[in-house]
């Protein structure tokens, strides 16, 4: 992944360089010595001392062998995964099928109480309908992913959904007008998405809030990539290539203005609902 991605990867990166620096430096050695013992090249130990090359597992175990710190491995190891964990391509993801995806973010779903979602792509999936699950996740294995495990996949997205009436959970949904138009399955499966949509705009869950940021020229921020907010915590972003996690604060900061700016150029209530039975309406 190109580091200009997210600063929230390169500075976990730099975190972990600094650290095996510090290894270097309490041991009383210099780069040279540690590529000696390592049985290294120099640039090798410079490369990953300024966070430009990641280490592996097998390499932090040889840098803290050859520093005599060997109860400092496991620490390090763990911010590695840490590190790696931040930033996850869609192949490396899903290499085993699409159920395991849906599974890995229970645990985050389960902890979080206050849920912002902003979509320029598809209906968040917290709030989709079996039929469009079924359509989003049968084009995503199609596309990217040779095992065939969309009805488990499908299942376990909806049994998620239970967190949207559990526990004392508040949800925000903002979705591109565009959305609304996006042609997953067919006329029905489309149709009953829409349905769904203003039922929740009509206030059928009072913990949930709906939005839909009106396709117009002259608006004051144009529509960026997909993305979740959980708490104050975390953000997640689907990107083409893969899926990031975002934790630095500053850059948190800086999707919750986003989702603000997007909020507040949104429509809701009858607002909302006129374009959602517009785009039902158009189906016939």
């Amino acid at each position: 992944m190109p580091q200009s991605a997210s600063s929230s990867v390169q500075q976990a990166r730099q975190f972990l360089a600094d650290r095996l620096r510090e290894v270097v430096k309490d041991a009383g050695l210099d780069g040279k010595d540690l590529a000696a013992l390592c049985g290294w090249h120099p640039s090798k130990v410079s490369r990953i001392s300024t966070a430009k090359t990641q280490p592996s597992e097998d390499d932090i175990r040889a840098w803290c062998a050859a520093c005599g710190a060997q109860d400092q491995t496991e620490d390090l190891i763990a911010s590695l995964r840490a590190v790696e964990g931040m930033w996850v391509s869609w192949r490396r993801m899903e290499r085993t099928g699409l159920r395991r995806a849906q599974e890995s973010v229970r645990p985050l779903f389960e902890r979080t109480r206050w849920f912002r979602a902003y979509s320029s792509w598809l209906v968040p999936g917290l709030i989709q309908t079996y039929g469009y699950t079924e359509a989003v996740l049968r084009a995503v294995q199609r596309r990217r992913v040779p095992v065939d495990d969309v009805a488990d996949a499908v299942a376990v997205r909806m049994e998620r959904q239970r967190v949207l009436t559990e526990g004392q959970r508040l949800f925000a949904f903002l979705v591109e007008e565009s959305v609304l138009r996006n042609g997953y399955g067919d006329v029905d499966t489309q149709a009953e998405q829409l349905e769904r949509l203003l039922s929740l705009a009509e206030g059928e869950l009072p913990n949930v809030t709906l939005g839909v940021v009106p396709a117009q020229l002259g608006r004051a921020r144009m529509p960026v990539e997909g993305f979740w907010i959980y708490d104050k915590a975390q953000v997640s972003v689907e990107l083409v290539s893969g899926y990031l996690t975002i934790t630095q604060p500053s850059e948190v900061a800086a999707y919750a203005d986003t989702f603000a700016t997007l909020a507040d150029m949104a429509v809701h209530g009858d607002k909302a609902r006129a374009l959602l039975a517009r785009a039902r309406d158009s189906l016939v």
